[in-house]
């Protein structure tokens, strides 16, 4: 089967000052949704909509690492699932994506907001968040302070300082997990187009991706996810990619349009999202 291909053009000098040019963009966005079915997401008018404009790209055969929610977040950032296999407390040993980050100077923030309550109605929860599961960002308080609330987020984006990688994840409403994708677009649609006009993006990659699949066969059942690159990098008319990619093509694709070097983990052979595919 032919692979649709697409090709990330080479972003402008972003606002932000001291900003590390990228090779294909130089700044990245994203966006963390829950537990939903491709087939389910890719029905919703909105995120459908998302793939059909000039700059954007349907991944259409992306898929998380495992089951349950937990160990697909510490892949994003880790580049393996570190042995995990539930949603408990974990302090992960060795490297991640912060420390590449950092010594190339590539500033980053997550906006995801541990509250410290473990209850089912919780806002958050630390299983969507990766960052403090990593031994060497839990025990740095400055790295730490990193870990923003969703109001910080704003504020950086109205004094142009985001930073050059933002990992955003939603409350568990917003995010789909203890609501639908009804109620999380009500909340979404008008947050994400607003924020596709604001000039801090223009020459932003976003992804908008979920966690997992919906597992309703159990924890060994398909892992089928929604996947979608939206921003100026993205060159027009590019609509659809079925490159198998899973989110370690994710950890990927931040290493090599930076020239971090590799987290020695299943990054190293994962396929990358922002080459074009031959």
């Amino acid at each position: 089967m032919a692979i649709l291909t697409y090709i990330i053009i080479l972003a402008a000098t972003l606002s932000v000052v001291n900003a590390v040019p990228g090779l294909w963009f130089d700044r990245f966005f994203m966006v963390v949704f829950e537990n939903t079915n491709y087939t389910d997401a890719i029905a919703n008018p909105y995120f459908k909509s998302l793939v059909e404009k000039n700059n954007s790209v349907l991944m259409s055969n992306y898929d998380g690492v495992s089951h349950p929610s937990q160990p697909n977040y510490i892949a994003t950032i880790y580049g393996d699932i570190a042995g995990i296999a539930d949603d408990e407390f974990y302090d992960i040993d060795g490297i991640n994506l912060v420390d590449l980050l950092e010594a190339k100077g590539v500033s980053w923030k997550a906006g995801n907001c541990f509250t410290g309550m473990k209850t089912e109605d919780a806002a958050y929860v630390r299983e969507h968040n990766p960052f403090i599961s990593m031994k060497n960002i839990n025990t740095n308080a400055t790295r730490c302070a990193n870990i923003v609330n969703a109001d910080q987020f704003e504020a950086d984006l109205a004094s142009n300082s985001l930073p050059q990688f933002s990992y955003y994840v939603p409350d568990r409403f917003n995010d789909a997990h203890n609501t639908n994708l009804t109620y999380a677009m009500s909340w979404f649609q008008p947050w994400f187009d607003e924020k596709l006009q604001n000039v801090n993006f223009t020459n932003t990659l976003s992804l908008i991706v979920f966690d997992e699949s919906d597992h309703d066969e159990g924890d060994t059942g398909p892992n089928h996810i929604y996947a979608s690159l939206i921003g100026s990098s993205v060159t027009s008319g590019a609509h659809e990619d079925t490159t198998p990619y899973t989110h370690y093509s994710l950890v990927k694709t931040i290493e090599e349009n930076w020239g971090l070097g590799t987290l020695g983990r299943n990054d190293v052979d994962a396929i990358q999202a922002t080459t074009q595919q031959d």
